[in-house]
């Protein structure tokens, strides 16, 4: 009985090994009650659909910016800083049977709404067959066995996110996942994971945003129902250290608590009049 591999399949077959490098995993609970208040009136507002995802991304860009020692890359054993903050999407194809980024630039300049129609434009491409780097990427990894893609993905890796060359014949681009990669895995129904690091990428986070759970919690001495997301994180030790790693998980909470400040906005674009009753006191 013979099986044949989708691209996917065989990216990870060859890009698996030992684990070699250091890595930190970690998780910020996060308070998404504003959050989603924001997200409302988002998609209320602009007909867009605008997710969590989007909004994550927004935060880590933010937090990359504040950052500058993990903007960036490692090249000839050195570190250095990208000139702008830009990230991967990660989008599921064929049923979950292929997977494909979407890379965003100066997610940190754009308003979350930009970002969700920047990437509603570019996974309709994708998903329609209409993306042209991606459709030049895919036949010599279709033609190739395993064994053989690995020294090639490590190379082209090499190429673009070290060094940060161009390789238009493969459809690449310098640093193709820029300093991030954002999974989202919420609509799946999982509550909690981590992204495995992929060497070739040479990103140094990971960021799975699990689905949005209530929550009992204590608040002025009540037990309340509150939404949550704990937003996981997996990030290259020799980037930043466990501190710095909480002070940025720290940002990215203090994000979701006004989340519409990024967005230009001086204070919540509605009235508590408008907002309805959505905190539940447990019995």
């Amino acid at each position: 009985m013979t099986y044949k591999m989708n691209t996917r399949r065989k990216l990870a077959i060859a890009s698996w090994s030992s684990p070699k490098e250091g890595n930190i995993y970690g998780k910020a609970s996060i308070d998404m009650t504003h959050a989603l208040r924001y997200l409302d009136y988002l998609r209320t507002t602009t007909g867009e659909k605008i997710t969590v995802t989007h909004l994550v991304g927004r935060a880590v860009s933010l937090a990359l910016k504040a950052a500058p020692d993990v903007n960036g890359r490692i090249f000839l054993g050195k570190y250095r800083p990208h000139g702008c903050v830009d990230m991967a999407f990660l989008v599921a194809l064929e049923d979950g049977h292929d997977l494909a980024k979407v890379k965003v630039c100066d997610v940190d300049s754009k308003r979350t709404v930009d970002i969700a129609k920047e990437l509603r434009q570019r996974v309709l491409a994708l998903r329609d067959g209409k993306d042209d780097a991606f459709n030049r990427s895919k036949p010599l990894l279709r033609l190739l066995p395993t064994w053989m893609i690995r020294p090639i993905v490590w190379t082209v890796g090499y190429l673009t996110g070290a060094m940060g060359l161009n390789v238009p014949a493969l459809g690449l681009e310098k640093y193709p996942f820029g300093a991030a990669i954002i999974t989202s895995v919420g609509m799946l129904g999982l509550d909690e994971g981590f992204a495995p690091p992929t060497p070739f990428a040479r990103v140094p986070v990971y960021v799975l945003v699990p689905a949005v759970k209530d929550r009992v919690v204590a608040e002025d001495g009540k037990a309340v129902i509150r939404p949550y997301l704990d937003l996981m994180a997996t990030i290259d030790h020799r980037f930043l250290d466990g501190f710095r790693g909480a002070v940025l998980g720290n940002m990215i909470r203090k994000f979701f608590n006004e989340p519409w400040v990024a967005d230009g906005f001086e204070k919540a674009p509605w009235t508590m009049e408008d907002v309805k009753h959505d905190v539940s006191v447990a019995q």
